[in-house]
């Protein structure tokens, strides 16, 4: 049996992979103390702020895939911001059935409050790094992301 093995790109890449794992779930465990007595979870955060950088209201179905996440988790989390009032649902023109997803007076307030609080805890937490580093991080992880597009099926892949 010939087995390829990994250029020295992708064994770097791959141990990339494995700590971006671990910071996401480090990230996600931040988020949710310091937005938990706002009544939000990370998720919840991370679709309000979705939902409110886009340019006007779209379906979960397109909140999902912009943020390259399951449909059925992000209905999940949408569901449970309208039955707290954070988000509402408005008739779609063009498709009866998907619903368009509107942030309340309530959830605007609420995504607010988090990125006040988020500020300061950013700040310490960028301490020691410089914009420059962290906008070549970014342009790293925009090309592998980049990279991933259609590449939901990987079983077939040499």
């Amino acid at each position: 049996m010939n087995r390829e093995s990994r250029t020295d790109a992708g064994a770097a890449l791959t141990g990339l992979i494995l700590d971006l794992f671990a910071l996401s779930n480090r990230l996600l465990a931040a988020g949710d103390r310091l937005v938990a007595d706002l009544g939000l979870t990370s998720a919840r955060w991370q679709v309000l702020g979705t939902i409110l950088s886009r340019d006007a209201p779209q379906p979960v179905a397109w909140l999902a895939r912009d943020m390259g996440a399951n449909r059925q988790n992000i209905q999940r989390i949408v569901n449970d911001l309208a039955a707290e009032g954070m988000v509402d649902f408005r008739p779609n023109p063009h498709h009866r059935r998907a619903q368009l997803v509107v942030i309340t007076a309530k959830g605007r307030s609420v995504f607010d409050a988090a990125m006040q609080l988020q500020a300061p805890w950013i700040n310490r937490l960028s301490q020691g790094l410089t914009a420059p580093e962290l906008k070549k991080a970014h342009q790293i992880i925009l090309a592998l992301q980049a990279a991933l597009l259609g590449e939901d099926d990987v079983s077939g892949l040499p």
